[in-house]
């Protein structure tokens, strides 16, 4: 018998056993698996598909992987001289004078994190520009030479001892890229020193390390100085729980080269606790703006061990850990993914009149989708220059941990009747669902209100089984499906319409392995009428929808309203009138000419605000004819477009004045015209101007002069209503004055109203 075929036979004959010591399984079976689970499997090149599919279903995370997971929502604290520059990357060669920092409370960090309902701090000890936010002994770039405290104070140290005081893990950032020892004349990155045999830490008289653990590595100076301050946090400022690295490099220098096996070594023997986040302990989901895949497997395909890799490239991809992905890997690698995002536009502190904060909807609808959606949920909060997190921000996090207490805090499946493996809320035990109880039932005491249904697979044991799901409700007399989703893995949440029931049933409609599930809970979430927002094509269709959060840094995409408010119903008028239930029901888009469209969501019997809008004429005929020359990527048709996201701009410094001119189409009557100012820059608010008309687009007729304030500090739409009505074909904007003495217009969106 060749190779090959004894390891094709080996493998079936696994399964086979598999399949057989399951079929005898009782339902609270606590045995292991014949087929070993395992952190990391590897492929063989004559697996199956079938037989990489059951390897896949072994994978289980180590313990802090799964410790990780547990952590669930975990904040991050991006905090340095950026905070003072107002800069997202700084570039290294900052005075560390500029780092003022009169006072800090950390207390306050830690009790706005704990009224979230977070459960572990990371905090950006080291950012890209190599300033040190601890009393390190290898650096003089950091806050001990900086004002605050007279050199003295030591961020770390009062993080550590509040993150004690309020139960919080304590995790830290210390970036690989440094530009401060790239830039720097005597700076040790890419220097082209020579790898030796080295100990560490290094010893530095008058600072003796009260932890007498030393290691030899064979390393060049910036590892050596990299490894040094490794141990520097992960000895003193413990105990540290994450150790987060990431592959930003916002420049190089003399092919500086990492050695993460070594790093890797250290932490595990100085924080044995510690996840390590961007290697093989967890990873990056693969953007910054807090969205997330339908589908997050854990179980992820390499090409090379994983135990033994020194770099880890993102995974960014849609499709991750589909079969069709596993088939090309040579090893699985259980490996979950950290959503992580910032509460504000940016990752540091810059202002809080321009910066954007997210509101407790968004927040909120990411926790559901990430927690929720096998992964977690790691989110930024930036301390402001008073050392304190921003009141807004605070507000926010207070609302969101008040909705996850309030929803998720209570079980209305503790005094049901099901399997007792699953609604014991104990972690050590679960349910094996052989072919006869692939279809679960559960049944309430009496009838109650849920909109949530939580389901949990017995990772830490069993790995990632379930592909695919559903949920049923009963409602007079029979079973309705309220929900489908894909996989389980450490958790799912479903989210559907608001139900009144007492049985509930969960089908398992497709897997990897036989499933094994380890908690199922109910709740309910009290949805609340959304604001809502109209928008019209260029071709007249009018949409109605949940008003989008106002925050424009790397959006996700999802409408958080919109998604915490299914089952809402949405009325409206286009006659002037206010809507009532009895109006007519929004369901799709509808066209509509000109005029006012008010409109109001109604969700559970609660009526919501009235949201109105008055449409302009159609813009479906208009073309802009003449616009006196305007930058390339902000051409004339963006002012026409129905998009205040895009706009014109003129060109600089033009000896004319700037203007724009107009074809209606038809000649039609007009009694006013509204301005939208584009947000996204400063520049090219049009303070004052001048309207022309025309019926042949060669005699001009001045209509009306107009003036609009305080555009730059309030960017919002501004109406004109004429003294009289007029009719034309042809309309000229020009502009008089740019606010802020700017010599460039600019127009997101120009309506005129009959």
């Amino acid at each position: 018998m060749t190779k090959p075929t004894t390891k094709s036979f080996i493998t079936v004959l696994q399964i086979t056993i598999l399949v057989l010591f399951f079929s005898s399984c009782t339902n609270n079976s606590k045995q292991a698996i014949l087929l070993p689970a395992a952190n990391t499997i590897p492929i063989d090149d004559d697996d199956s598909r079938d037989s990489v599919l059951l390897k896949a279903a072994h994978v289980i995370p180590s313990e802090n992987q799964m410790n990780a997971l547990k952590d669930e929502f975990i904040a991050f604290v991006h905090f340095g001289p950026n905070t003072f520059t107002k800069l997202e990357w700084g570039n290294g060669m900052e005075d560390p004078a500029v780092f003022n920092l009169k006072n800090l409370d950390t207390d306050q960090w830690c009790r706005a994190m704990k009224d979230a309902g977070m459960k572990k701090v990371i905090i950006t000890a080291k950012h890209h520009d190599g300033f040190v936010l601890w009393q390190s002994r290898y650096t003089k770039h950091g806050v001990m030479s900086s004002p605050f405290e007279d050199g003295k104070g030591d961020i770390l140290k009062e993080l550590s001892l509040s993150c004690k005081k309020f139960g919080i893990k304590l995790g830290v950032y210390l970036s690989p890229a440094d530009l401060f020892q790239i830039e720097s004349k005597e700076g040790l990155y890419g220097n082209l020193s020579k790898y030796t045999k080295r100990t560490i830490p290094r010893e530095v008289e008058g600072r003796p390390f009260e932890n007498k653990t030393t290691f030899e590595f064979e390393v060049d100076d910036y590892n050596e100085y990299f490894l040094n301050q490794l141990f520097e946090l992960l000895t003193e400022y413990g105990p540290i729980d994450e150790v987060w690295f990431d592959g930003a490099h916002p420049k190089r220098k003399g092919g500086q080269q990492y050695k993460y096996r070594d790093w890797k070594k250290l932490i595990t023997a100085l924080a044995p606790n510690a996840v390590v986040f961007g290697k093989e302990g967890t990873r990056w989901c693969g953007n910054e703006a807090g969205a997330t895949r339908d589908t997050e497997w854990n179980s992820i395909p390499y090409t090379e061990d994983p135990r033994t890799m020194n770099l880890f490239a993102d995974i960014t991809g849609e499709d991750v850990a589909s079969i069709d992905k596993l088939m090309k890997g040579k090893y699985l690698h259980y490996q979950p993914a950290e959503t992580n995002t910032s509460i504000r536009e940016g990752w540091f502190y810059r202002n809080d009149d321009e910066q954007q904060v997210r509101n407790t909807d968004d927040v909120f609808d990411i926790y559901e989708r990430s927690v929720g959606g096998n992964s977690i949920f790691l989110l930024n909060i930036p301390p402001n220059r008073e050392g304190i997190f921003s009141e807004k921000d605070v507000k926010v996090l207070q609302e969101t941990g008040k909705r996850i207490k309030e929803t998720y805090g209570t079980d209305l499946l503790e005094k049901a009747e099901g399997p007792v493996e699953l609604l014991d809320a104990n972690e050590d035990t679960f349910m094996v669902l052989d072919n006869d109880k692939l279809i679960l039932e559960f049944k309430l005491p009496k009838e109650a209100k849920i909109n949530r249904f939580v389901i949990q697979e017995d990772v830490k044991r069993h790995g990632e089984r379930v592909s695919k799901h559903a949920l049923d409700v009963w409602i007079n007399g029979d079973w309705q499906e309220v929900v489908s989703s894909t996989n389980i893995g450490y958790k799912r949440i479903l989210r559907f319409p608001e139900v009144t029931t007492n049985k509930f049933r969960l089908r398992i409609l497709d897997y990897r392995a036989i499933p094994v599930l380890q908690n199922v809970s109910a709740h309910y979430y009290k949805s609340r009428p959304p604001v809502l927002e109209m928008h019209r094509t260029k071709l007249g269709l009018v949409d109605i929808a949940p008003k989008m959060a106002d925050f424009k840094w790397n959006p996700h995409g999802e409408n958080a309203s919109g998604n915490l408010t299914k089952g809402m119903k949405i009325v409206y008028t286009t006659n002037g009138e206010l809507p009532s239930e009895s109006s007519t029901e929004y369901k799709e888009p509808f066209a509509f000419a000109n005029g006012m469209v008010k409109a109001l969501a109604i969700m559970n019997g609660e009526v919501g605000s009235m949201s109105e809008h008055n449409f302009g004429l159609l813009k479906n005929k208009w073309k802009v004819i003449d616009d006196n020359g305007s930058v390339k990527e902000h051409n004339g048709d963006m002012l026409i477009d129905e998009n205040k996201d895009t706009f014109w701009q003129s060109e600089k410094n033009l000896i004319n004045k700037q203007y724009v001119t107009l074809d209606l189409g038809e000649q039609t009557s007009i009694s006013a015209f509204k301005y939208t100012p584009p947000t996204t820059v400063a520049t090219g608010m049009i303070q004052k101007g001048i309207i022309y008309s025309s019926l042949d687009g060669e005699n001009w007729k001045a209509i009306e002069n107009f003036e609009f304030g305080n555009l730059i500090n309030d960017p919002t739409p501004r109406m004109h209503k004429f003294k009289s009505s007029f009719s034309t074909r042809y309309i000229k904007l020009m502009a008089l004055e740019i606010a802020g003495a700017n010599d460039s217009a600019a127009i997101a969106e120009l309506d005129f109203y009959k």
